[in-house]
C-alpha cells in the first residue's frame, strides 16, 4: 500500500490509521465538523429565525454533535473489543461530572432554607423595637 493508494482513506473515524495521511485527513475532517457545528451554534444563539424556545434545545442538540465529533475524530472513542477501557473510562468520567453537578445543585438548593431570616422581617423586627 502506498500513499495514494485509496484504502488508506477508507477507515472509518476512530480506528488505528496505516499512515499518517490518513490519520491526517481524519484530524482535518473532524475540525471541519467541530467548526461547522461551533458556526452553526453561534447563528443558532443570535438569530431570530428561530422560534425563541426552540433556540435552547436547538444548541443542546448541537453541544451533543460536537461532543459526538471530539469523542470519534479526536479522542478516537469507538464501539470497537479494543477499545472497552476507553469507553468505561468516559462512562465513569460522565458519571462523576453527574454526581458532581448533582450534589452541588441540591447543596445550593437546601442552603436557603439553612440562612438566617430575610432583610425583610429583620426590618420588621427594628421597626417593632
Amino acid at each position: 500500500m502506498t500513499e495514494e493508494d485509496p484504502e488508506l482513506l477508507n477507515v472509518a473515524p476512530g480506528e488505528p490509521h496505516d499512515s499518517l495521511m490518513s490519520e491526517t485527513i481524519s484530524y482535518v475532517v473532524g475540525l471541519a465538523f467541530a467548526l461547522i457545528l461551533t458556526g452553526v451554534s453561534f447563528w443558532v444563539a443570535s438569530t431570530s429565525a428561530i422560534w425563541g424556545p426552540g433556540v435552547a434545545v436547538g444548541l443542546v442538540v448541537l453541544a451533543i454533535a460536537q461532543m459526538g465529533v471530539h469523542l470519534v475524530f479526536f479522542l478516537h472513542i469507538t464501539s470497537g473489543p479494543d477499545n472497552a477501557n476507553n469507553v468505561l473510562a468516559l462512562a465513569f468520567g460522565v458519571l462523576i461530572v453527574f454526581l458532581v453537578m448533582i450534589g452541588t445543585i441540591w447543596i445550593m438548593y437546601h442552603l436557603a432554607a439553612n440562612m438566617g431570616p430575610p432583610p425583610e422581617m429583620t426590618n420588621l423586627h427594628l421597626q417593632r423595637g
